[in-house]
């Protein structure tokens, strides 16, 4: 009998697909449920699903944001997490934290990073991410302020990145998740405006994928997005704009690729427990996870 893990989403239902696939010989169906920003409906979906399903992702939201080995709970978060009883309830970030920040050391064979200028839209939801690409030198623009919380500071170093996320976090994990991030119909939604002006500066777009996509210019020539949870309507989406690489971090599964609290799940259930770094560092190995690249001048290539 197939496990099943399911992904309760806060985004927009229209993204809601399923997946069969087998994994070190077992056959998992992974699905993904999307609540159209109703969190009332998202804690109703969990309790339904608990003690039924193998494991729950959150999508849509994270159960925390890391800044400098410090771990900040969202409240709202964990009240999602607390709605299943029996069920283990991850929302990526263990995957997030180990197989993006192998990723960058991978791709240094399509990038040399001490001549690549990124822009992460936002570090402290993706930290393993900023430090790896700290690590080997790309010339990082991080956009918190800019993008979470609508403020044109631009920040260079991560050190500083650091301190102020140590002032500021323990106050926003406490608001409405609503406020830090767009869920439901506002993912669908495109906004080009003032923060579209900072896509210039970079060769690579890095992070998460709605952050990305909501304040994206119309030209996005030569530059590649580093990213994940990204459909057929998204590569569609980028190749308009002229986008050179798409590179997913989780791999794609019937056109598209699922989240990495789909794909974190996806290994809980198959462990049986909740997992810590080094288990996902060991699974990202037995599966040969690797980043799979896209290139958009060329349809239908993939490569790994």
């Amino acid at each position: 009998m197939a496990k099943r893990v399911v992904s309760v989403s806060l985004g927009s239902s229209r993204r809601d697909s399923v997946a069969e696939v087998e994994v070190l010989g077992e056959k998992v169906v992974l699905e993904r449920r999307g609540t159209d920003g109703d969190f009332q409906g998202a804690i109703c979906l969990i309790r339904e699903l608990d003690g039924k399903v193998d494991a729950i992702g959150l999508g849509g939201i994270d159960l925390y944001l890391v800044a400098g080995g410090r771990r900040y709970v969202i409240r709202d978060a964990q009240k999602l997490k607390e709605a299943a009883k029996k069920t283990p309830v991850v929302d990526g970030s263990g995957l997030k934290h180990t197989l993006e920040r192998r990723a960058v050391h991978e791709l240094s064979t399509l990038f040399d990073w001490k001549r690549t200028k990124v822009l992460l839209p936002s570090a402290v939801d993706r930290f393993g991410l900023a430090e790896a690409l700290d690590e080997v030198g790309a010339r990082v623009l991080y956009g918190d302020f800019i993008f979470a919380l609508g403020l044109p500071i631009p920040l260079y170093r991560l050190s500083l990145l650091q301190k102020l996320a140590y002032l500021l976090l323990p106050v926003l994990t406490k608001l409405p998740f609503g406020l830090l991030y767009p869920t439901g119909e506002k993912q669908e939604a495109r906004v080009v405006d003032w923060r579209s002006r900072y896509y210039r500066f970079a060769d690579l777009v890095a992070g998460d994928w709605h952050y990305i996509k909501r304040h994206m210019p119309e030209d996005m020539r030569g530059k590649s997005v580093l990213t994940n949870t990204t459909t057929e309507e998204d590569v569609a989406f980028l190749r308009a704009r002229g986008a050179r690489y798409l590179i997913t971090t989780t791999p794609r599964l019937s056109g598209r690729s699922f989240g990495t609290n789909v794909m974190e799940a996806l290994l809980v259930a198959l462990a049986g427990r909740e997992l810590g770094e080094a288990d996902y560092l060991r699974y990202i190995d037995l599966l040969g996870l690797k980043p799979q690249v896209l290139d958009l001048e060329k349809p239908q290539e993939e490569r790994a």
